[in-house]
């Protein structure tokens, strides 16, 4: 690639063209990317990064801005596009974002905000700060829907399923009823979500956990039977062992998220018509559920990471993490002070276990 010969301007290099565009347009997108506590020697290589990313996306006439020393990187989209609209300020954002990533092996903090007054362009540092906040509403709005949608997605595949195989099958009097029984209660249970939008708060730590005692023998053995029909269209054999009744300190419908999430993980990465064990037993003042399947596991570099939200991992395409499901699960197991872990599996995939406090058999019910 030839270099490029794009300007970086300093502020004050950059609040003039501002101006002057502010008199012919009504406002100017400013697009603000930030990379924090970026090394002294590292920042020349950066603004390389900068450059290069930039001059893929934006247009000649608009402009790159860079104060020497500082964590922020800003674009000034000075030029309307021939139809007289603005370039897409959240896509330009994306591509240059992920570019400088690639190059830079670290996640930029995005953002960006419409000036339209003279005083956001001599108040610069204030308007940088403002299109980074907006960013970051912009982004726990989105992870919130991610969140709600990957929530509603398995009680209504579960209903989908039973009800599918109730139409297509000939079934018995008493399967039936037993069908119809999960189908209504995952309902019920999309009906909780909903109300709740959600309840805990899911991605959201500081809120507190919805208090109660859950039988996880009970609620592991619901979480197999709602993900059934899933189990069966995948030919995968899904079976629940346990030592008898285990209580732990967690809400019921909260449970049931962590094993619903863990075990619809498992069936999406099991081996094509392979197996998946649940098990539940006491180890000590804890209670234990582990899920093993037989898939291609979790790399030992990776078992941290895929707990962390909309993280993908990198190193196997075959198994490429679970991104906002596990991140799910570890925000409420966490607030109801446990654990969950992954290890290789005596089945040769991955093994997920999740460790919950016990406690007296007081139980909330898991289902209605």
């Amino acid at each position: 690639m030839k270099p490029c010969g794009r300007v970086i301007h300093s502020v004050a290099g950059l609040r003039p063209m501002i101006v002057d565009a502010l008199s012919l347009r009504r406002e100017i997108p400013l697009l603000v990317l930030r990379l924090p506590d970026v090394a002294r020697r590292l920042e020349r290589d950066t603004v390389d990064a900068f450059r290069r990313a930039a001059e893929r996306v934006v247009r000649e006439g608009d402009a790159l801005a860079h104060e020497g020393g500082s964590d922020w990187f800003a674009i000034a989209m000075l030029t309307p596009a021939r139809d007289g609209t603005m370039l897409d300020a959240r896509s330009a954002l994306e591509r240059i974002s992920a570019t400088m990533s690639l190059v830079t092996g670290r996640r930029m903090e995005t953002g960006w905000w419409p000036i339209g007054a003279v005083s956001e362009v001599e108040d610069f540092e204030r308007t940088i700060e403002r299109a980074l906040e907006r960013g970051l509403r912009e982004r726990e709005r989105y992870e919130f829907l991610a969140t709600v949608g990957h929530e509603l997605r398995t009680p209504l595949t579960s209903i989908r399923g039973y009800l599918e195989t109730l139409l297509d099958d000939d079934l018995d009097s008493a399967t039936a009823r037993r069908f119809l029984v999960v189908a209504r209660n995952e309902a019920l249970r999309l009906g909780r979500l909903v109300d709740g939008m959600l309840d805990f708060s899911l991605l959201d730590l500081s809120a507190q956990p919805a208090p109660g005692v859950t039988d996880l023998t009970t609620a592991a053995a619901a979480a197999a039977e709602a993900l059934a029909p899933v189990a069966r269209q995948a030919g995968m054999r899904l079976r629940v062992r346990h030592d008898g009744e285990a209580a732990a300190r967690i809400g019921g419908d909260a449970c049931m998220h962590v094993l619903l999430n863990v075990i619809e993980n498992a069936i999406k990465y099991a081996s094509p018509g392979g197996r998946i064990d649940v098990c539940v037993g006491r180890q000590g003042p804890f209670i234990e559920a582990t899920v093993d399947d037989d898939g291609p596991g979790v790399p030992s570099h990776e078992r941290a990471r895929i707990f962390e939200h909309r993280t993908r991992g990198g190193a196997s395409e075959s198994r490429p993490g679970c991104g906002i499901g596990l991140a799910i699960v570890r925000t409420i197991v966490e607030r109801a002070g446990g654990t969950v872990t992954v290890d290789d599996s005596p089945l040769g995939g991955a093994r997920f276990v999740i460790r919950l406090p016990g406690a007296k058999a007081e139980f909330q019910p898991t289902v209605s």
